[in-house]
C-alpha cells in the first residue's frame, strides 16, 4: 500500500497540546467539562487531550467512550462489519459541557449519529466538537470547534490517523484508495489468468 506521511508523532503531540489549550480558553476553565471520545481512535485522542489539560490545569477531567453503531445512517441496519462497542460515560452529562472527540471529520454523518447518542444519555449544556483532521466533503451542516489540521483531500483519497494505542505508531497518512483498488484489480486479474492457465492443463 502506497502512503504519504503528512503528520509525524511530534506533529501529533504539538497539535493535541494546542487543542487542549483552545478547549481551556474557550470554556474559561474546565468546570463542568467532559471529554467523550468516539470509538475507535477518538477514545485514545480524548484521553491524551485530558492528560494535556491536566498538566496545564492540575485537575483531572472525566473522559468517556461513545459507540455510535446503532445510530449511523450510512450503514445497513444489520452491518456485520461494525461491531457494537461499549459506551462508557463515567458521570451524568446533564448540564455539562461535552467535548466530542474524533479522529477524522469527513461527511459529518458520524458526528450527527454521535450527537443523537449523547442526547439519548442526557441533556448536556453544550456539545463541542474536536477533530484531529478535517478533510472536507461535508454532507451535513457540521463544523468542528477544534481542529488539529485541515487536510483538503479528494474523495478517492483516504486519510488515516494512526495512534500507538490502536496501531502501534503515531502518524497521519494519506492513501489513494483508487490507486490501491486499481492495483488490487490488477493482482486479482493476474491471479485469475494464472488459475485459468494452469487449470487448463497447460
Amino acid at each position: 500500500m502506497r502512503k504519504k506521511i503528512i503528520m509525524t508523532a511530534e506533529d501529533i503531540r504539538r497539535s493535541l497540546a494546542r487543542i487542549a489549550h483552545e478547549i481551556i480558553e474557550r470554556n474559561k476553565g474546565i468546570d463542568n467539562l467532559i471529554l467523550v471520545g468516539m470509538h475507535t481512535r477518538g477514545v485514545p485522542l480524548a484521553k491524551r487531550l485530558a492528560d494535556s489539560i491536566e498538566k496545564f490545569e492540575q485537575v483531572k477531567i472525566p473522559v468517556g467512550a461513545l459507540d455510535i453503531s446503532l445510530y449511523r445512517d450510512d450503514l445497513p441496519p444489520l452491518n456485520t462489519q461494525s461491531p457494537v462497542r461499549r459506551t462508557d460515560i463515567p458521570t451524568d452529562i446533564d448540564g455539562k459541557s461535552i467535548v466530542l472527540v474524533d479522529d477524522v471529520l469527513y461527511t459529518g454523518r458520524s458526528i450527527r449519529a454521535a450527537m443523537d447518542a449523547l442526547i439519548d444519555l442526557g441533556r448536556p449544556q453544550s456539545i463541542q466538537l474536536a477533530v484531529f483532521v478535517d478533510r472536507g466533503h461535508r454532507e451535513m451542516p457540521i463544523r468542528a470547534d477544534y481542529v488539529g489540521k485541515n487536510i483538503p483531500s479528494a474523495r478517492e483519497e483516504e486519510i488515516q490517523v494512526h495512534l500507538k494505542e490502536t496501531d502501534g505508531t503515531d502518524e497521519v497518512v494519506i492513501v489513494n484508495s483508487a490507486e490501491n483498488k486499481s492495483h488490487q484489480n490488477e493482482s486479482d486479474k493476474a491471479s485469475h489468468i494464472k488459475e485459468n492457465y494452469y487449470g487448463s492443463g497447460k
